[in-house]
């Protein structure tokens, strides 16, 4: 299965050969601007600081918390932005409301460093719109110097022991948070019936009363603080709790946990597409895409880059899931636009 093989690229990139390509070329003369939207702390200060010193192009940095969010803007016709950073399923949207620029990544110089199977993906096969970023898993993380070893199951969120009333956090993301509750009901996450919307609705609405916030900035600083015990989180951000709160501990739920992969995409309206090409083109290359790594917390899908990686994140189960919980991973759909509603209509009524 491609996923098992690719959890095991951590271990052996480091043995692998360094492939750095060049830049895009005259990009080491490149000049202007360059408008990066991007989630929440999910992209290093310092690696802006070297793609300005070896470009010369200057970066501006905007962030969202959720894909829908990023998509609203782009729909509502924002311009000013050159490369945006949507997740598997939403880069198909891009493409699907032309939104995406096509920028054929795949004959960029260091696209030959992209691993399987994030070299051809079933939202863009032949990566004509889009290129890989970083890619994880959505589960969640708790503090079990305070609550003890809980059951690897979506349980302990969504029908939690009393004692954690008021102290558990959800992201604030429509799609997360349904998938999950999809997983534990046992029903489709791109369901078009609403008796199975109803049974998801009924799960949120009986753990509200538990949640202390649904937020996806700060889940790292809430939890280390111990604002809450238990966060829904994505795994580098489990990873890098744990570096502030070491009984922190990432969990794979039985039942299933997303998996996803975050892509650069430049949108149709980007006014410096060259530089947009160059600046991805740039993250394709090992010692740019490890130092997104170390940063995130999260991995990423570039051959070689093993060697520059810390250490830390070769041995923490949240970033190399353990090859046993493999079945438990489910890609990221893009679901029916009658589903999409439906899950628009849960949310709205979850949040009202």
């Amino acid at each position: 299965m491609a996923f098992k093989k690719l959890l095991g690229s951590v271990a052996c990139a480091a043995t692998l050969a360094l492939t750095m390509g060049p830049l895009t070329a005259g990009s080491a003369q490149a000049e202007g601007e360059l408008f990066l939207y991007n989630w929440s702390n999910y992209f290093p200060p310092d690696l802006l600081k070297k793609f300005e010193a070896d470009t010369g192009i200057k970066v501006t940095l905007d962030v969202y918390d959720s894909n829908e969010t990023m998509l609203a803007k782009l729909q509502a016709g924002a311009s000013g932005y050159d490369v945006v950073v949507p997740s598997d399923y939403m880069v198909k949207i891009m493409i699907d409301e032309g939104l995406a620029e096509k920028i054929d990544a795949g004959s960029m110089s260091n696209f030959a460093n992209v691993m399987a199977p994030h070299n051809a993906q079933p939202f863009d096969p032949e990566r004509s719109y889009s290129a890989p970023y970083m890619w994880g898993t959505t589960g969640f993380t708790y503090d079990s110097a305070k609550t003890g070893k809980l059951e690897n199951s979506w349980k302990e969120v969504f029908e939690p022991r009393d004692a954690l009333k008021g102290q558990i956090a959800m992201l604030n993301d429509e799609v997360e948070v349904y998938n999950a509750a999809a997983y534990y009901v046992g029903v489709s996450k791109c369901t078009e019936d609403s008796k199975d919307a109803q049974k998801i609705l009924d799960v949120l609405e009986k753990q509200k009363p538990f949640v202390a916030t649904y937020n996806s900035d700060g889940t790292i600083d809430r939890m280390a603080a111990g604002e809450v015990v238990a966060h829904m989180q994505w795994n580098g951000a489990s990873h890098r709790t744990k570096e502030k709160l070491p009984s922190a501990t990432y969990m794979y739920p039985k039942e299933g946990i997303t998996f996803w992969a975050d892509n650069f995409v430049v949108p149709s309206s980007a006014p410096n597409k060259e530089n947009a090409k160059t600046f991805i083109n740039w993250m394709m290359a090992p010692e740019n895409a490890a130092m997104a790594s170390n940063f995130t917390g999260y991995m990423n899908a570039i051959r070689g880059s093993g060697a520059f990686m810390d250490d830390s994140l070769k041995t923490d189960p949240a970033v190399v899931m353990p090859e046993e919980f493999a079945d438990r991973l489910r890609p990221n759909l893009n679901c029916s636009p009658a589903a999409r509603e439906l899950r628009n209509k849960v949310w709205t009524r979850l949040k009202k």
